[in-house]
């Protein structure tokens, strides 16, 4: 179905179901209608399971169940309100997305969702349970023929085609490392960096060989394999190769007329791929003959595959660095299109539908004429662009349109005459990069010819006729260089530049390089040519932020980069942006908000990512957020990617609000001979137990969310007399003292005459609030907790003195938790709470003295229900899935006392709610 098609189909279905929603009746068919003629299912009723049973302590039923994509629906009547809890048969509250959850939790592991959707008829809230706390996507079914896509997870499993063309691309790689082993052992110095350059050329050439074979390119299938085969001995190989390559490099009417015949039918390829660089090619051995005829060229059809990944895991298997670490690194291609579609092509294919379904043939094909000039017109720069997979990905993908667009006009047509010019007018020289690796810069040229040819062969389908690829006739713009220290308009002037994209390197402001960091410093600088103050404390990607935004200055020019999510949390936001906004006044565009990115074959990166497109604009257009699978349409957005107004949480030395001081947590710097295990402190009391008056119990993060005994030697007040009665402590005492003096850090040094005592201490003499400093991103609420002042707070967290009920209510409330979540820094996707950043800058309520007491009740009402479960740890009381309903009720009736406090609507949304409190940030600051 074509979109426009989908949209009517869906008109019809909104127009069919508007007025129909009983529960027992309507869902089986709903759901049926809504598959089958809105997303195109032929026969739904195989695709979705109705009743699935699932045993919990009774036998229950899941209202529908689609295993292909794994999304598990909970459907109500359309008198229920989805948000709301609703009593079980078992007698308790649940809310259709708490009921669904349940099920999962008794699921198979394999069989649980990834999707959940509720839907009352007349709205679906989707839950992405790689993201189980966030918010829920809402779409209305009135708003349905608008946002079709929105639902498109209920039938898009991953395409099949994709997953081969991966597959063929790894093993190609494969068969590339084993040629590469093979020839690197016959090298006279394989440790020469001039041989191991050359080497990385012959393997660049000989994968062309072996593609354009494969393809069709060098005219007859097998025409490499039986060169070679002409050659039996392996000494003649070398030589072979070497008159081959030249040959390629030359133009067949230059060419000697009486050269072997064999030569002779090989064509010239032209675009620099062959020229003569004197590279070394060293002698051929029959285990290296037997991989290039057999396991190469016989075993192996090179011409599926996909240029986009094979050319990244080209490059990463002949890397030494990335050959180490024993993976090849790609980035997938739906990763490439959560960049390249929202920055460009979704509009792109949104305007080719509409201009093809004028019924007006003659108009029609005059603007698609037109449509096809504006895509040869368009310009791409990939500043970082490796082996060039975002290049040839969006290469590809304005070429498939093209080719759709040829369909269109040209119809059944068969184009005859060799004189006749091609219909492709999309060409790689609109594409242009720089990359810091020769190597890669080798190997993204090789990725795009391959692109190129793949995309000239579907166009001869369409057309009927043969078009010539060779010689080559087009260039990858691809320059060689440092894309901090070069001008990027050196490459590509901005005046004929229309989009900047890719993947720039993920390293932190702690893990650069010397270089690096001079690189950073001397790019991220003001009017005067003088760093900015955050510049040596913000990623490396930052840099290509600066200098995209300086390039697109008085253009209308769109960049998007894939980025680690570090830049758009925490102390780094002001850092990075401020300068972007109050210098060159950019504005995001659309955002994806973190996620993991998968970009290796065998062992895949944990690392976690955002997208930022931003631009200069004076009309942006529509402005999007993505969160997993499902999307937002949004008036603004911040840099934190949330839809609020543009503000930066700058560290803050003092709380903005009257409330207590927060403080990190005492810090022994003892080498831990100053701590003790619960087995430790056991054997120290079995031996001494006049030493209990001088341990208590240590709280770090780990012990505090897992019940876990740990103790500590607090020897505030012990005498010296008391110290060397005591064996165990005179003997730890000295090990702390001998560790510090061999520290390297001079205040460490200075407190070895301080031996008795913890090097940093904050303990309060009063009650305390305790906040682990780092907390799992799987918990809506981070687990906090009152501590008497013998409970030791080590700096694995931060306490609060002098705390109430009132302040344990209102930091433990999903209010400030969507604050922390939205503004704190992170650890990989975990939280990573700060003082100066997410609580000094809270914005607190203003109670009335009624409100305040109920959220005291409250408050204590959480306590009370952790009291309920002594034997669990918080991490257990704090699981989604296994949080106590008592825990849960607590909290929730906290969330509404704290909403009520704050002037909130008890239905208020978490971006709502953070936008809210961003604006009363900007009040209290004047910011």
């Amino acid at each position: 179905m074509t979109e426009i098609e989908k949209r009517d189909a869906a008109r019809a279905f909104v127009a069919e179901w508007q007025d129909k929603g009983y529960e027992k009746g309507h869902s089986q068919p709903f759901w049926l209608a809504l598959l089958r003629d809105v997303y195109g299912v032929a026969k739904p009723e195989q695709q979705i399971r109705f009743e699935d049973q699932v045993m919990l302590d009774h036998t229950s039923f899941i209202d529908g169940y689609i295993p292909e994509t794994h999304v598990l629906i909970e459907q109500k009547g359309q008198d229920r309100d989805l948000r709301k809890a609703i009593k079980q048969s078992d007698g308790s509250l649940l809310t259709p997305f708490a009921q669904a959850k349940r099920y999962s939790a008794n699921l198979p592991y394999s069989q649980r969702p990834r999707w959940i959707v509720t839907c009352n008829f007349k709205e679906f809230l989707v839950y992405d349970m790689e993201n189980p706390n966030g918010e829920p996507e809402e779409i209305k079914l009135c708003d349905l023929p608008e946002e079709t896509y929105r639902l498109e997870f209920l039938v898009d499993a991953q395409n099949t085609e994709v997953i081969r063309e991966m597959e063929i691309s790894i093993k190609a790689g494969e068969i590339v490392g084993k040629l590469y082993d093979a020839l690197l052992r016959q090298y006279r110095d394989p440790t020469n960096p001039e041989s191991l350059k050359s080497l990385n050329m012959l393997c660049v050439r000989l994968v062309f060989c072996l593609y354009a074979e494969d393809a069709g390119i060098f005219g007859r299938h097998g025409i490499f394999k039986d060169y070679l085969k002409r050659h039996p001995e392996p000494a003649d190989v070398r030589k072979a190769l070497i008159e081959l390559f030249a040959v390629l490099n030359q133009p067949v009417a230059q060419r000697d007329p009486y050269m072997d015949a064999a030569l002779m039918a090989f064509p010239y390829v032209n675009g620099g791929l062959f020229e003569a660089e004197g590279i070394e090619i060293p002698g051929f051995s029959p285990e290296i003959v037997e991989l290039l005829i057999h396991d190469a060229s016989e075993d192996f059809d090179w011409q599926s595959i996909s240029p986009t990944i094979f050319g990244a895991v080209f490059e990463s298997t002949l890397n030494p660095e990335t050959r180490r670490s024993g993976g090849m690194h790609y980035t997938s291609i739906e990763n490439i299109h959560k960049v390249i579609d929202p920055l460009f092509l979704d509009d792109l294919k949104d305007e080719f539908d509409r201009l093809k379904s004028d019924p007006v043939e003659k108009t029609r094909n005059r603007n698609l004429s037109a449509f096809q000039d504006k895509l040869a017109g368009l310009s791409f720069l990939d500043p970082a662009c490796g082996s060039g997979n975002f290049l040839t990905e969006s290469y590809l993908s304005l070429r498939r349109l093209e080719n759709e667009l040829l369909k269109v006009l040209l119809g059944d047509q068969i184009l005859m005459g060799a004189a006749l010019p091609s219909p492709i007018k999309v060409s790689i020289h609109q594409f242009y990069g720089i990359e810091i690796n020769d190597f890669a810069v080798s190997v993204g040229k090789t990725a795009l010819w391959i692109a190129e040819a793949q995309m000239m062969k579907q166009t001869e389908d369409i057309i009927h006729s043969h078009l010539d690829f060779l010689p080559l006739k087009s260039y990858a713009n691809i320059a060689w260089g440092n894309a901090l220290q070069i001008d990027w308009e050196g490459v590509v002037p901005k005046a004929e530049l229309d989009f900047v994209m890719g993947n720039p390197p993920f390293v932190g402001y702690s893990l650069q390089s010397k270089d690096q960091k001079n690189d950073l410093l001397a790019v991220y600088v003001d009017e005067t040519g003088k760093p900015y103050k955050s510049a040596g404390k913000i990623d490396l990607v930052a840099g290509w932020y600066f200098k995209a935004a300086q390039l697109m200055a008085g253009t209308d020019i769109r960049t998007a980069f894939v980025s680690t999510n570090s830049i758009t949390q925490g102390e780094q936001v002001a850092g990075v942006f401020k300068p972007l906004y109050q210098r060159f006044g950019i504005h995001l565009d659309f955002a994806y908000r973190t996620f993991k990115w998968a970009s290796e074959a065998s062992d895949q990166a944990a690392v976690h990512c955002v997208i930022v497109g931003f631009s200069q604009r004076e009309n942006p257009g529509e402005k999007w957020i993505y969160s997993g699978e499902t999307s937002n349409k949004v008036e603004l957005i911040n840099p934190y990617l949330v839809e609020a107004p543009v503000v930066f949480i700058e560290s803050n030395n003092k709380p903005l609000c009257d409330v207590p001081q927060m403080l990190k947590g005492s810090s022994p710097v003892d080498g831990g001979h100053l701590l003790l295990s619960n087995e430790e402190y056991i054997q120290v009391l079995t031996k001494e137990p006049n030493t209990a008056q001088f341990i208590k119990p240590f709280f770090g993060a780990k012990e505090f969310l897992h019940n876990i005994k740990r103790w500590c030697l607090w020897l505030e007040n012990i005498s010296p007399t008391e110290i060397k009665s005591s064996t165990q402590i005179l003997e730890r005492v000295k090990k702390t003292r001998e560790f510090r003096l061999s520290s390297s850090k001079k205040a460490t040094q200075r407190y070895a005459d301080y031996p008795t005592r913890f090097m940093e201490i904050r303990q309060p003499n009063t009650n305390y609030i305790l906040i682990p400093r780092h907390s799992s991103e799987n918990r809506r609420y981070i687990p906090l907790g009152f501590m008497e002042p013998s409970s030791i707070c080590g700096d694995a967290n931060i306490l609060l003195p002098d705390a109430t009920h009132y302040h344990f209510g209102i930091l433990t409330s999903n209010v400030h938790m969507a604050w922390m979540r939205t503004v704190c820094g992170r650890i990989k996707s975990d939280y990573r709470y700060s003082i100066n950043i997410v609580y000094n800058n809270f914005p607190w309520p203003s109670p009335s003295p009624a409100q305040q007491v109920q959220i005291e009740t409250t408050a204590g009402a959480i306590l009370a229900a952790r009291a309920l479960y002594p034997d669990c740890s918080l991490a257990d009381l704090y699981d989604e899935i296994t949080m106590p309903k008592e825990l849960r009720r607590a909290h929730q009736a906290n969330d509404k006392a704290v909403l009520a406090a704050y002037g909130f609507d008890k239905n208020i949304r978490e971006s709502q709610c953070v936008a809210e409190l961003m604006r009363r940030y900007q009040e209290l600051t004047g910011k």
